[in-house]
């Protein structure tokens, strides 16, 4: 048939796949997913940790500034055995040997980030800066309490010293999370080799 304008509301252009395009493009589209699922996989776990560490990084500032703005000392207190921390403000008594006389702001429970995040050195062979790891895996001063540690802020905004490392399962990364008595904060990363 011939195209003409009397016509043109017959003639209709073919859209579409023919079945052996569509299966081509499946099999493209298996062969990339087989490539990326198992990096992506990987990268899961990483982006956990990291996510964790960062948490513990602003809670250290919130810690700090609420000290600041409160005009009274605030802490972490770390609980290795039960894989978690707390951000607590003090109630003016100044004892932070357990969280009951002070008021807890959060509890971070670290198996909530999954991949199994945990406090460790992972594969790290030496401790921030250069110093040996801790046994603990926190080298805040020691609660009294079997696995427990603390970093305390001052209204001033500094406070104790040390790192709190963190890894996965996996032992492929780690975290190093941390303050010096100035009350500067830092986050770093093992490369393998030295802390970045």
């Amino acid at each position: 048939m011939k195209y003409t304008a009397r016509n043109a509301k017959l003639w209709k252009p073919e859209f579409g796949f023919t079945t052996i395009e569509l299966m081509i493009a499946i099999c493209i589209l298996g062969i990339l997913m087989a490539i990326s699922i198992p990096s992506f996989s990987s990268w899961v776990p990483n982006y956990r940790l990291k996510e964790s560490a960062r948490y513990l990084y602003s809670n250290m500032q919130r810690a700090k500034i609420g000290a600041i703005k409160t005009n009274s000392d605030w802490a972490i207190y770390f609980d290795t055995g039960k894989n978690c921390y707390y951000l607590c403000s003090a109630n003016g008594d100044g004892d932070w040997s357990t969280t009951d006389n002070n008021t807890i702001v959060e509890k971070i429970d670290l198996s909530q980030y999954g991949s199994g995040i945990g406090f460790g050195s992972g594969n790290a062979t030496s401790g921030v800066p250069g110093t040996p790891l801790p046994a603990g895996n926190v080298s805040y001063p020691d609660n009294g309490a079997p696995n427990t540690y603390i970093v305390v802020f001052n209204p001033r905004g500094t406070g104790s010293g040390g790192y709190v490392y963190f890894d996965h399962r996996e032992n492929t990364t780690t975290y190093a999370v941390g303050t010096a008595t100035s009350g500067s904060i830092s986050l770093k990363k093992w490369t393998g080799s030295a802390w970045e």
